[in-house]
């Protein structure tokens, strides 16, 4: 349904639209108590019209409020109006990670600063037990004071499965190729064991961290298909290009972060967005100049013996050099020796 301006959802006065997706229309409104501005989020009616989706939606909800991060789009309310029930959010000003990403690759020194703000913020509602499994561009918002994740409000809380499915189970749209049904998030930025169905957590988040830094990066995708089957075929299958043959210009220390996000097996991954944000800082801090041990021993093994002849035809050199001054300096003047002698009679 779309919300005229001028409609009231409780103390909130609708102003105008911002975006729509599978999850519910995203609308810019007015908090008439706080007289600021928020953005609603309301929520479809196949949603909605199930009480125990609400009800599961409003235990899950006080959580991810909880999560008081400056990277994250904090949720200020939930509520229901007429029927109609929405999410009470903070407004951002900017523009998405996607539409950004539409003008070409990053620089590398905000690649660097995006990606550890990311990090940093998927690192908080890790912690706090929330794995997101929808990271991608288009979650993420460019802000004046940096990146926004938004959307936390359709994540997966750690613990024991619930007697019904909560609404992070449900298929979301987004502006790349979607799964129908039970798979949730945008193909291209899914993790091997979503595709299979199997049971997620942090370490999900880390693959499609790997997925939109390469994009930033890049300004390519990691994975492309020309259909859904031949996308999940590259996903479960292959691995990307590295970084530094599309960007010549990428850190290899930045390249090994990347590629051991998108390991195919979770234990093959980083296990902390903690440690992921201590690997990047480091990069960061360092220049992005820094190689690792792994990426200087290779060149160093393959160039042993050009090495050595180099080191053998310069000692050569010196050899011959000193035999010709030895050779070729000037003689000692002689020696004149003169002495008088009386002869016999």
């Amino acid at each position: 349904m779309t919300l005229a301006n001028g409609t009231k959802l409780g103390p909130y006065e609708i102003t105008g639209a911002i975006g729509s997706g599978g999850m519910g229309e995203v609308y810019r409104a007015k908090d008439t108590r706080l007289d600021r501005v928020i953005a609603i989020k309301v929520l479809p009616d196949h949603l909605a019209s199930r009480a125990e989706l609400r009800e599961r939606f409003e235990r899950e909800a006080k959580t991810i409020a909880s999560l008081n991060h400056p990277h994250i789009c904090t949720l200020y309310d939930i509520g229901q109006h007429g029927g109609t029930d929405y999410l009470v959010m903070e407004y951002l000003e900017g523009e998405t990670l996607a539409e950004r990403l539409k003008k070409g690759p990053l620089p590398l020194e905000q690649v660097l600063c995006y990606s550890i703000e990311i990090a940093d913020a998927l690192d908080k509602a890790h912690r706090k037990g929330i794995t997101h499994r929808d990271l991608k561009p288009g979650n993420i918002m460019l802000t004046k004071s940096g990146t926004k994740l938004l959307d936390f409000g359709l994540a997966k809380l750690r613990g024991p499965q619930a007697a019904v499915a909560n609404l992070s189970a449900l298929p979301t749209e987004g502006s790349g190729l979607t799964a129908q049904g039970t798979i949730l998030g945008t193909l291209q930025y899914m993790a091997p064991e979503q595709l299979e169905g199997k049971e997620v957590d942090a370490r999900t988040d880390i693959f499609a961290f790997g997925v939109v830094v390469y994009e930033m990066a890049t300004g390519k995708k990691a994975f492309e298909g020309k259909s859904q089957a031949s996308l999940m075929a590259k996903i479960l299958e292959t691995d990307p290009p590295p970084m530094s043959s599309l960007q010549p210009m990428t850190p290899p220390a930045l390249d090994r972060v990347v590629k051991t996000c998108l390991a195919k097996e979770p234990d093959n991954r980083w296990q902390t967005a903690r440690d992921l944000c201590r690997e990047l800082k480091w990069i960061s801090e360092s220049g992005g100049k820094h190689f690792d041990a792994a990426a200087t021993a290779a060149p160093v093994g393959k160039n042993w013996l050009k090495t050595a002849l180099g080191a053998a035809a310069a000692m050569a050199a010196c050899i011959l050099v000193g035999l010709a001054v030895w050779f070729l300096r000037p003689a000692a003047p002689k020696t004149v020796t003169r002495f008088a002698m009386s002869l016999p009679p």
